[in-house]
């Protein structure tokens, strides 16, 4: 089970995701705007984050950069606006969907970018 921070403006949507993988047997902290997930990632610990690309606030890049200057946690991005975040300034994200997300595609990702991490931290220790 991974700890994992799910980020979307639209709180249906967050709602949705964190549903979809907690289905996945995950722990799951929802959140609605870049603020606050920037904020979550500087004070708690996650192992994956999946996140919309234009939130409220702010747009997901900011996000991408607040979990890569953390740590090497991998980063979905789940938007309608695919192209535009692909084509944004470093950091990349791991993985780029386009809305509306395959749940059971959304959660097969997560799970074997976690499983890849996890190989990358057991060789490196």
């Amino acid at each position: 089970m991974a700890n994992i921070l799910c980020v979307d403006d639209e709180p249906h949507v967050v709602t949705l995701k964190c549903a979809i993988l907690e289905s996945a047997g995950h722990s799951v902290t929802a959140c609605t705007s870049a603020r606050d997930a920037i904020d979550k990632l500087r004070h708690n610990s996650y192992d994956a984050v999946v996140t919309d690309w234009r939130l409220g606030d702010a747009n997901g890049r900011a996000v991408v950069q607040a979990a890569k200057d953390h740590s090497s946690m991998p980063v979905v991005v789940v938007s309608g606006y695919v192209a535009e975040a692909f084509q944004a300034a470093e950091p990349l994200a791991d993985l780029y969907l386009e809305k509306p997300v395959n749940p059971e595609e959304l959660v097969t990702i997560v799970n074997e970018l976690l499983k890849n991490q996890e190989h990358e931290h057991s060789q490196s220790s």
